[in-house]
């Protein structure tokens, strides 16, 4: 399975997750511009290492996230958010045409959550184990 994870992660990064993850670094870098985005810079950033390597990886809600997270994802979803998951809509749509593409397309819609609301997120490997009330 690590074998499985770690081929499609090198097929992954060179058709699609290397250009998507220079877009969020690009993201990242403006966002550190002003002080008050640095926040979402810091998003953006976490999303790339995301975009970089998706397999093996998911998306899990952080407990404790509050009203300054909603916030944020309001702002960023406004912003950012909605034209990343046209972004992850027409990537999927173009790898999925082959075969071997479906995987990978599949792994850009999983990436749709976390374009959305980074804040009061967190990645983590696949491989953790947690209980059924942490999920």
């Amino acid at each position: 399975m690590a074998l499985l994870r770690l081929i499609l992660n090198i097929v992954w990064l060179i058709v699609a997750g290397f250009w998507l993850a220079v877009g969020y670094a690009v993201a990242g870098v403006i966002c550190f511009i002003l002080i008050v985005t640095i926040p979402f810079g810091v998003a953006s950033f976490r999303m790339a290492n995301y975009a970089l390597w998706p397999f093996g990886r998911e998306l899990v809600r952080r407990s404790g996230a509050g009203a300054g997270s909603m916030v944020g994802n309001v702002i960023w979803i406004i912003v950012a958010g909605w034209w990343l998951v046209i972004g992850h809509i027409a990537t999927a749509i173009g790898l999925a045409v082959t075969i071997i593409g479906i995987p990978m397309a599949w792994a850009s819609l999983k990436m749709i959550p976390v374009a959305l609301a980074p804040f009061g997120n967190e990645i983590v490997s696949s491989e953790v184990r947690r209980e059924p009330w942490q999920i």
